[in-house]
């Protein structure tokens, strides 16, 4: 009888560990990793592992920023690539799944609680309906949820590498800059860390100046501090093009069941954000306006939902209830 799993949630930059009870979801033990200090994720897991040897672990389910479409798995904003059956092999796990971080995002929605989530506008979320969530961090997640037989289903995909759509002048500028840059502009290269900055940059290009070598954070805090109107614009159309892009998701699938923004760059300007056009831009659909005002948009505050949610498809998928 199995009492824990490992759990993973890795991205670009951090992979992040921890054990779950297999009763109850409950996530402990959680360790952070920097991914450019490890040469593989096995590395990673091996080094994590050594810390618990007293627990018998043989289930494991990570969650990675990658597109899963079988054994053999890339990461995306990393240079990380491995076999799932080599890795399981290799660390002797009876069960090992792999599944798309945002995945894991969504599979955490149910087991939230109202603690850990602030709503922006809209109304109650109806049961039963679908449900989106979507983030932006190093790239732009995106899934949705569905509830059939009382099981909850993932739907994933890449619906952060669909191409950015301007509105209006300035982004049309926007898009004239970074098409000289990346030739394909998708939404990620906008809604992401670096995609931060490619909007604070292509804003002073596109004015025939020269960028300062700013981070997102030096970005995001000179806007907030309003030290500089150009890292003020770009975080004002983050968040005006976030809102869009998320009332994109509701138009597509009907999300009554609500709109669930994770990822860990919202929090870090959570004020601005209230104040920001970001419902507005949600709303803004023509006539359909009407039909998103009613869709509820949640920001999810629990620390580690990547490791929640992946805690909880492992435990659906060996039978429990959650």
């Amino acid at each position: 009888m199995h009492h824990f799993a490992l759990v993973g949630d890795v991205g670009g930059t951090n992979a992040r560990l921890a054990l779950c009870s297999l009763e109850n979801g409950e996530i402990s033990d959680y360790k952070n990793y920097s991914v450019s200090e490890y040469d593989s994720l096995e590395t990673v897991i091996r080094h994590y592992l050594l810390e618990f040897a007293h627990q018998t672990i043989k289930l494991a389910c990570i969650a990675i920023a990658c597109p899963i479409t079988g054994d053999w798995v890339e990461m995306t904003n990393h240079g990380w690539a491995f076999s799932i059956e080599e890795i399981r092999l290799n660390l002797q796990f009876e069960r090992l799944e792999v599944i798309n971080d945002f995945t894991a995002v969504s599979m955490a929605i149910p087991v939230l609680s109202e603690r850990d989530l602030i709503q922006f506008g809209g109304e109650k979320p109806v049961a039963g309906k679908p449900i989106a969530v979507y983030g932006a961090g190093t790239g732009l997640g995106v899934s949705h949820l569905i509830q059939v037989n009382n099981q909850w289903i993932n739907l994933p995909g890449e619906g952060g590498h669909v191409d950015f759509a301007p509105n209006n002048e300035e982004e049309w500028l926007i898009l004239r800059v970074l098409q000289q840059e990346f030739g394909h502009v998708s939404a990620e290269r906008l809604l992401s860390g670096t995609g931060l900055v490619n909007l604070y940059r292509a804003i002073v290009l596109a004015d025939n100046r020269s960028p300062e070598p700013l981070s997102p954070k030096d970005i995001s805090r000179n806007a907030v501090e309003n030290q500089c109107i150009d890292c003020h614009r770009a975080l004002s159309l983050f968040c005006i093009l976030l809102g869009r892009f998320g009332g994109n998701l509701a138009l597509t699938l009907g999300t009554f069941g609500g709109v669930y923004i994770a990822g860990g760059i919202v929090p870090r300007f959570l004020d601005f954000f209230l104040q920001s056009g970001f419902r507005a831009a949600f709303e803004n659909k023509g006539r359909f306006q009407d039909y998103v005002s009613r869709i509820p948009v949640y920001l999810i505050t629990h620390r580690y939902p990547g490791l929640l949610g992946a805690g909880a498809w492992l435990r659906q998928a060996c039978g429990y209830s959650i």
